[in-house]
C-alpha cells in the first residue's frame, strides 16, 4: 500500500511543475506539512564563517523566493535556510513554462529567470520574523534590465542587513543573460569590491558583521576557477557555494525536456558540481569557508560533499522527488554515519576524499 507521500507527490506530480512548487509553499504556509523533530547531535554542529550551525543541512535559494516560508523550512530538520534569490524590483522571470521534471533522472530544468516580487515585500516578511530563531540567508541578484547590475548587489547588502543571518551573491544562475559574466576575473574583483564595502558599512551601523557568500556555477573552466580563487582570496570574502545549476546535459537518460533551456539540477549534478568543490577547496586552501550544493539526496551525498571539501551543504532539487521528510533523514542518517565513522565531529571527515574527487573524470 503506497505511503501518505508517495500519495502526495503522485497528486502534485499531475501538475505542472510550478504549480506544484506553489502548492507545496501554500502547504507549509498552511501547517499542511508537518515539522520534523529531530534531537540535536552535538557531534553535527559547528561554526562557519562566524555562524553556529547545529546541523549543516541547508535549504538553497530557489525555493522560497520571496522568503514566504524560511521557518516552515527550519522546522524539517534543516539547520539553515536561504530564501531569494531576491532582485531590488519585483520581476516577473522568463515566459513559461519554465521548469520540467526529469523523473527517470530525478533532476529538474529550470529557466525561471529570478521571478520574485522585489526587496520591499521580501524585507517586510522577514523582518515579521522578529527575533525568532533560526538561520536565515539571503541569496541576492540583480533585476534583467538593470542598467547597474553591481548596484543591485549593493542594494540588497545594505536593503537585508537588519534581518538576513547570512548573504550570497549569485552570479551564476544561466537564467539572466549576461549575468555568468561578473565570473570574469576584472568583473568579479569590481563586484567584490563594492558589495565588501557595502558589507562594511553596514556592520559599522548594526554594529555586527554579516558573513558574505559567493555562489558559482559548475561549468567554469580550470583557468575560471583559477580566477574566482585568486579573488576571493584577495577580497574578505566569507565563503563559496558551489554550485549552481548546470547548462551540461551529460549522461541524461530522460530525454523528454532534456533538450528544454536552463539550469539542469538534481542527483545528475552530483559527480559535476563535487568535483569542482574539491577543485576550489584545493585552490582556496583550508581555511576559507564553502557550501557544497548539487545532487545532494541522502546522508550519503551530504557527507559526501564534506568529504570533497565542504563545510556545510544545501539541496533543492532532490526535495521534489523525495519530499518534506528528507531533510530530517539526512541529519539521522548523518548521525549514523558518525557512529559508523567513529568521530567525534563531523568536520573531522572534511576533505578525506578530497584526492579523490581532484581526480574525478566529470
Amino acid at each position: 500500500m503506497p505511503d501518505l507521500f508517495s500519495l502526495g507527490r503522485r497528486g502534485l506530480f499531475l501538475f505542472d511543475a510550478e504549480t506544484a512548487h506553489g502548492l507545496s509553499i501554500a502547504g507549509l504556509k498552511t501547517g499542511l506539512v508537518p515539522a520534523c523533530r529531530t534531537a540535536a547531535d552535538p557531534r553535527l554542529a559547528q561554526t562557519v564563517a562566524g555562524i553556529r550551525f547545529a546541523n549543516p543541512l541547508g535549504m538553497a535559494a530557489g525555493y522560497d523566493k520571496n522568503a514566504e516560508v524560511p521557518d516552515a523550512l527550519l522546522s524539517l530538520g534543516f539547520g539553515f535556510a536561504e530564501v531569494g534569490t531576491l532582485t531590488p524590483k519585483a520581476q516577473s522571470g522568463n515566459p513559461k513554462p519554465r521548469i520540467f521534471r526529469l523523473e527517470r533522472d530525478r533532476a529538474v530544468i529550470n529557466r525561471l529567470g529570478f521571478n520574485n516580487e522585489g526587496h520591499d515585500a521580501a524585507l517586510a516578511r522577514l523582518s515579521a520574523r522578529g527575533n525568532r530563531a533560526g538561520i536565515v540567508g539571503v541569496n541576492i541578484g540583480a533585476n534583467k534590465d538593470a542598467a547597474d547590475r553591481v548596484a543591485d548587489y549593493v542594494a540588497g547588502i545594505r536593503r537585508f542587513y537588519s534581518v538576513a543571518s547570512y548573504f550570497t551573491a549569485n552570479i551564476s544562475s544561466p537564467n539572466t543573460p549576461g549575468l555568468r559574466d561578473l565570473q570574469a576575473k576584472e568583473s568579479l574583483d569590481a563586484l567584490l569590491s563594492a558589495v565588501l564595502a557595502a558589507r562594511a558599512e553596514e556592520a559599522i551601523r548594526a554594529g555586527k558583521r554579516l558573513p558574505v557568500f559567493l555562489k558559482i556555477a559548475p561549468d567554469l573552466a580550470e583557468e575560471g576557477l583559477d580566477d574566482i580563487a585568486e579573488v576571493a582570496l584577495a577580497h574578505d570574502l566569507d565563503g563559496l557555494i558551489v554550485s549552481n545549476t548546470t547548462l551540461s546535459r551529460d549522461g541524461l537518460t530522460d530525454r523528454t525536456h532534456a533538450g528544454e533551456a536552463g539550469g539542469l539540477s538534481g542527483a545528475p549534478l552530483f559527480d559535476k558540481s563535487t568535483a569542482v568543490l574539491a577543485r576550489m577547496r584545493n585552490r582556496v586552501g583550508s581555511a576559507l569557508p564553502i557550501i557544497g550544493v548539487g545532487g545532494v539526496s541522502s546522508a550519503e551525498t551530504a557527507l559526501e560533499k564534506i568529504r570533497a571539501g565542504a563545510d556545510l551543504v544545501q539541496l533543492y532539487s532532490c526535495m521534489v522527488y523525495e519530499g518534506p521528510a528528507l531533510p530530517g533523514r539526512i541529519v539521522k542518517g548523518l548521525s549514523a554515519l558518525l557512529d559508523r565513522e567513529g568521530v567525534s565531529n563531523i568536520r573531522d571527515l572534511r576533505d578525506t576524499r578530497l584526492d579523490h574527487w581532484l581526480s574525478a573524470k566529470v
